[in-house]
């Protein structure tokens, strides 16, 4: 069965979530109306003309462009000719959330020592909402059709990282996230039952690690764990994946589970010694 098209996984999401929020009397809507501007470049095209922002982020020609001559003049926005596009400035927005996690500076060494001594790509997320957001990533080879980086966003219900923050959560809030999520086939493999989803959450839960064989994409297999703070509860997921023709499920459990759990119990001793998370 062919893989079915994604939406983006980077801006579908935060863009969808602002217009579908319901204001308040502390809504600012001029605000909401800004952050989807900046959403609307999404990766599938760095640059934008006036129309297609407009349309992206479901705004008036003229809203998008006030908003956009706004951004421009501070810095985050670039206008060349008929083409806006955003700047490394806007990584600034981002950047603060980054550094401030709380395994971020004890995460990437470790996550690249691992990808050393497995040669496999090595990522780390969190649960936002129904989806996950990569906030490291360490890559061997580009495996995947979808292009990954920080920041991207998957669906939480059919992904490694996705099902190990799930089981994160209480049995009863996993539950209404997946209740939330667009289930969709990807894959011949899609697992979108809700019954059969909350068994694969509570197994994660038990067991505490997850395999997910070509659910999210044809060709994919990953494997994901915990990592745990202080506190005790699970803050961050970690996961290796590779090629099923050249790791099979069976191999990829054999060969990495271990190795990434150790991992995963370093990273969360250097949280609990640091009183983090």
């Amino acid at each position: 069965m062919p893989r079915k098209a994604l939406t983006n996984p980077v801006a579908a999401g935060p863009v969808a979530a602002t217009a579908q929020m319901a204001p308040g009397d502390s809504f600012v809507q001029a605000f909401a109306r800004g952050l989807r501007v900046i959403q609307a470049f999404d990766g599938r095209a760095r640059e934008l003309t006036l129309t297609e922002v407009a349309d992206a982020a479901g705004l008036t020609r003229a809203g998008a462009r006030r908003i956009l001559l706004t951004l421009e003049h501070l810095g985050y926005v670039k206008l060349d000719g008929r083409a806006f596009s955003l700047t490394a400035r806007i990584l600034s927005l981002g950047y603060p959330y980054l550094t401030s996690l709380p395994f971020w500076n004890f995460a990437e060494p470790v996550m690249e020592g691992l990808v050393q001594q497995l040669h496999e790509s090595c990522s780390a997320a969190v649960l936002d909402g129904s989806e996950i957001v990569y906030v490291l990533r360490i890559p061997t080879q580009k495996i995947m059709a979808i292009n990954l980086s920080i920041g991207s966003r998957l669906p939480a219900y059919c992904t490694s990282m996705g099902r190990v923050l799930l089981a994160g959560l209480d049995p009863v809030e996993a539950h209404g996230v997946l209740k939330r999520s667009a289930l969709q086939a990807l894959t011949s493999r899609t697992e979108t039952r809700i019954t059969r989803l909350r068994a694969l959450v509570d197994d994660t839960r038990g067991k505490g690690w997850t395999l997910v064989d070509q659910e999210l994409e044809e060709g994919l297999i990953s494997i994901a764990v915990p990592i745990v703070g202080a506190s005790g509860r699970t803050i961050a997921a970690m996961n290796i994946s590779g090629q099923a023709n050249r790791t099979p499920a069976a191999e990829m459990k054999r060969r990495f589970l271990v190795p990434l759990q150790t991992a995963a119990r370093r990273i969360s001793a250097l949280m609990t010694a640091h009183g983090k998370g």
